[in-house]
């Protein structure tokens, strides 16, 4: 496996890779990389013949008081882990590389509408940081494939829109979501749980499929089986920063249930805060 932090080295190599016919795919990463990162690689590797994986906290997706510079950073144990599985290239570029003309004035890809409602309306500008890194790493390793988790729903959507309307060439793929044993999601950021709040973490899961089974056996009330679910999670200890049935497609607000939906929820615990999500095909 290579490292590599510059884009000239790695263009050098991509352009060895295309020579020959070989497709690349891409897995961005911010690191402390898991069980669920790891079976986003091995879906690159079922696509692409070879498989770059980028490890890159962006700045730019943190907004003032959030977890940037406490964000768990394990580069060592990553690179032994993308070794094993595998990986031709662990492009780990740095801030500068990435954002040459500084943080500042740093041109920005926004995707209005989207951005701005669920984890947007309680994380302003956090999407638009995260639509211009993936622009970024996208232009620079100029892959065929990208992939990205599923646990990340208004994310994914959001970076098919832009993919979609920018007309760009690489076809993203979504991986499903990784669970422990009790069903919690495989997060990073799991680690800032205590061990009682790993007890109760499993909750928030348990609630989405709760809406999920009262969705398939005919609910009807989307907004009643919304006010129960962020009731249930805040007796278990829960800060609720919303719980919602969306349309699957456009994360738009479904008048009735029917069709592709997702029921999506972040909260905070500790000082944790846990996204996720499950799909409804009613």
């Amino acid at each position: 496996m290579l490292t590599i932090s510059d884009k000239k080295t790695l263009r050098e190599q991509l352009v060895e890779w295309h020579q020959v016919g070989e497709s690349v795919a891409l897995v961005p990463t911010m690191g402390n990389l898991h069980k669920g990162h790891m079976s986003l690689v091995q879906l690159a590797a079922e696509h692409a013949e070879r498989v770059v994986v980028s490890v890159f906290v962006n700045p730019t997706q943190f907004g003032e008081g959030e977890d940037f510079n406490s964000y768990p950073r394990t580069p060592e144990k990553d690179a032994r882990q993308l070794k094993r599985a595998g990986v031709d290239v662990l492009f780990a570029p740095t801030v500068e590389e990435v954002y040459p003309f500084g943080l500042e004035n740093t041109t920005r890809v926004s995707v209005p509408g989207l951005s701005e409602i669920l984890c947007g309306e309680h994380r302003p500008g956090h999407f638009d940081g995260v639509t211009s890194v993936v622009m970024r790493l996208l232009n620079m390793v100029s892959p065929n494939f990208a992939v990205f988790g599923q646990k990340d729903y208004q994310q994914l959507v959001i970076l098919r829109r832009m993919a979609a309307e920018l007309h760009m060439h690489t076809k993203l793929l979504a991986g499903p979501t990784l669970r422990d044993e009790a069903g919690l999601a495989m997060s990073s950021r799991n680690q800032y749980l205590s061990d009682s709040e790993m007890l109760s973490a499993p909750l928030l899961y348990a609630t989405l499929s709760d809406a999920r089974e009262k969705l398939l056996a005919g609910g009807a009330d989307i907004a009643a089986i919304e006010k129960a679910a962020v009731k249930a999670l805040a007796a278990g200890g829960f800060e609720p920063d919303y719980f919602s049935v969306r349309r699957a497609g456009d994360l738009s607000q479904p008048e009735k249930a029917g069709g592709n939906l997702v029921i999506m929820a972040a909260a905070q615990l500790g000082n944790a805060r846990l996204i996720d999500n499950v799909l409804v095909e009613t």
